[in-house]
């Protein structure tokens, strides 16, 4: 069964950039309909970028041209480079894959963006 690791989460200021990763353990994943939500306190937990097999990319709109979503397949990781953040980009973020139609979750790791 996959399992997924999220690290990369720091505290930084505006205009800094931080890259996430998760990284599967327990089975191969090659993150074909995979995704990095957010979710900052008091609020639900909303996606930020996706990815899917072919390649094809989305982006939550406040994101657009400062987040890039990749994976690398040989090394079973998902990345999200943030770059220009803001402060309110502060969230835990969570990586997301769905395989054999089970959706998983990584722990999440906590980006604080601080002006």
């Amino acid at each position: 069964q996959v399992q997924l690791v999220d690290s990369g989460g720091d505290l930084v200021q505006a205009g800094g950039s931080l890259r996430l990763s998760c990284a599967a353990s327990g089975s191969i994943s090659n993150f074909e309909n995979a995704g990095w939500y957010r979710q900052a306190p008091g609020q639900q937990r909303e996606l930020v970028a996706q990815i899917t097999g072919g390649g094809i990319t989305y982006y939550k709109d406040s994101v657009k041209g400062r987040f890039t979503i990749s994976r690398v397949a040989a090394k079973n990781t998902l990345y999200l480079q943030m770059n220009s953040l803001k402060p309110e980009d502060t969230a835990v973020y969570y990586c997301n894959d769905v395989v054999d139609y089970n959706s998983i979750w990584g722990q999440g790791a906590q980006g604080t963006v601080y002006s």
